[in-house]
């Protein structure tokens, strides 16, 4: 049927969880809040958000602290800033 919502696949899923991971740890007046993996997991609903952390750590776009804490890099919040928050 037309008006149905497509479902999305895992890896839809996976790229939106990103999304949002750096719509919440960017802010649009340009602070760079830091966030537990637990505070994380807690406000996406999601308790496997690590392995997204790690994805958008990879790709260069959230560093970790030694403790723990994830932030956005310079890269990310100006690619937010840029594209807004699109949804």
């Amino acid at each position: 049927m037309p008006n149905e919502q497509p479902i999305p696949t895992l890896a839809e899923k996976y790229d939106i969880l990103q999304r949002d991971i750096l719509y919440a740890i960017t802010e649009p007046d340009d602070c760079q809040p830091l966030w537990s993996i637990e505070d994380l997991a807690r406000e996406m609903e999601e308790p496997n958000v690590i392995d997204a952390v790690r994805g958008l750590q990879r790709a260069g776009l959230v560093n970790r602290t030694s403790d723990g804490y994830v932030f956005a890099t310079r890269a990310a919040v100006r690619q937010v800033q840029m594209v807004g928050r699109v949804v």
